[in-house]
């Protein structure tokens, strides 16, 4: 056991997702698969984004409404 692993680690949230993927693929295996391999790249495509934005030193419009928020209630 890793030292990240709680000794009673609850897996059913992740059986449950992976239920509900199948579901949503009519139980076609090969498809749940290749729908979660796509989200997968558009989320790393995201997130290259953000961090090139980020890099380049511009803030996301949530974070920025946040801060506004912040710097106001002080």
């Amino acid at each position: 056991m890793s030292a990240t692993t709680p000794a009673a680690f609850d897996n059913s949230h992740y059986e449950q997702a992976c239920d509900q993927a199948i579901a949503m693929c009519d139980g076609n295996l090969r498809s749940t698969i290749k729908a979660l391999i796509m989200a997968n790249e558009y989320l790393e495509a995201e997130l290259e984004e953000l961090q090139a934005a980020i890099s380049a030193g511009c803030i996301p419009d949530s974070s920025r409404s946040r801060m506004r928020s912040k710097s106001s209630a002080a």
